[in-house]
This record gives C-alpha cells, structure tokens and sequence, in this order.
C-alpha cells in the first residue's frame, strides 16, 4: 500500500554558494552527523550535500508535511547499505508522523533513490505499508 511519494530537483550550483556563504553553520543545521562525516573531505563535497538535501526534500514531502508539524532536517538522514544503496533513516517528530501514516497490522518501508548529473542533483522516496508479516 503507497503512502506517500516525493521527489526534488535541486542545482548543486545552489549549495555550493549556501556552503561558501554559510559553511559549517548551514551543514550543521540541515545534515546528521553520519552525513557530515560522509560528504566533508570528499572531492565532489557540494554534490553530495546536494542529494542529500534533495533526498530530505522529498521524503518530507512523501510524509504530506514538509518541514511542519514537527518535522526538522536532521529528523531525515541518508545512510547506505555496504553495497551502496541509499537507505532514510528517520528520527523524532519525522519518525512520529511515519508512525501516524501508517495502518494497525502494517509496517513501513522506504525506498530511496538519488543521482546527480551535473548542475543537477534529484531524489526520489516511495513510502509504502506492508503487512508485518512480509519482509
């Protein structure tokens, strides 16, 4: 059963100068810890912010709720299986509203996909209920 779906689009460009403007004060705010500690060093830095902010985006939107109601940036976090896929892991007020979302007998699952092609980086998230039974 869909519960929600989102997608963003966002210019990497646009990141590049919040980061040069802001800088650790913008980084801290809207990303985890584990995302800070994946995207800081790393060569393509401001792309892989930029998923990351798109990957918000939409999973805020695929809740019905955007940044409301109780649910801030960091309650959203993109982490990675050891094959690479993205995974959203959600915490506090954004976990609360995927609790609310979903039906008695169910369980949620969330699926995750994001790219870049420069300038351009998108996100996509499905959030679907399954029964509890069923893996």
């Amino acid at each position: 059963m869909v519960i929600g779906m989102g997608s963003d689009l966002i210019d990497i460009r646009r990141i590049e100068k919040v980061l040069e403007r802001f800088g650790d004060r913008f980084v801290e705010r809207i990303f985890t810890e584990h995302e800070r500690k994946k995207s800081e060093g790393h060569v393509n830095r401001a792309a892989l912010y930029a998923r990351r902010f798109a990957a918000k985006e939409a999973c805020a939107k695929a809740l019905g709720t955007g940044f409301r109601q109780g649910v801030f940036w960091r309650d959203l976090g993109v982490t990675s299986l050891p094959s690479g896929k993205p995974l959203m892991e959600l915490t506090g007020g954004a976990l609360s509203r995927l609790n609310e979302l979903i039906p008695d007998g169910m369980q949620p699952h969330i699926e995750l996909t994001i790219t870049d092609e420069p300038p351009l980086a998108q996100a996509i998230v499905l959030i679907s209920a399954r029964p509890l039974d069923v893996q």
